[in-house]
């Protein structure tokens, strides 16, 4: 059954404050395989004029991702997230992600797209630092395959 076109534009309360953390950073750009001295060496960081260590540009998944969990997790929208697959990712920094920073994302359903029987939903999640300033929008788009027919 197609998803309520109702749900788009929903926003969904932020999240509880997500602090970043320079091992996290570290983690992170050591999983990715992303070796720019930037993510681990605070020297590094300043000379090209950040207060401190930066995120690789694709660290904020980890987070707004746990937020879009909230929207799929939705009684009401009515998701079968046992046939979802993540079908893009898209991010729009207005500054890179720092050591230190308290973030949170406030999630909205942008679309809901009926394809071939598959249901096409964007979820925007807007991440704001603890003065409310936006540093990263990211859109994920989750595919939720058609039931198989009997």
């Amino acid at each position: 059954m197609a998803l309520d076109q109702s749900f788009v534009g929903r926003t969904y309360p932020p999240t509880p404050a997500y602090e970043v953390g320079r091992e996290k950073i570290r983690e992170f750009a050591e999983a990715v395989g992303d070796t720019h001295p930037a993510y681990v060496d605070p020297e590094a960081a300043r000379a090209l004029g950040h207060a401190d260590v930066i995120a690789p540009p694709t660290f904020v998944f980890s987070i707004t991702y746990r937020a879009a969990g909230v929207v799929v997790q939705d009684p009401q929208l009515g998701l079968d997230y046992s046939r979802v697959v993540h079908g893009d990712q898209k991010f729009s920094y207005v500054r890179p992600v720092r050591a230190g920073d308290r973030l949170t994302v406030t999630s909205t359903i942008e679309s809901i797209k009926s394809l071939a029987g598959n249901d096409v939903l964007d979820i925007r999640g807007d991440v704001h630092d603890e003065a409310g300033e936006l540093v990263v929008t990211a859109v994920t788009k989750l595919v939720a395959r058609a039931a198989e027919e009997a």
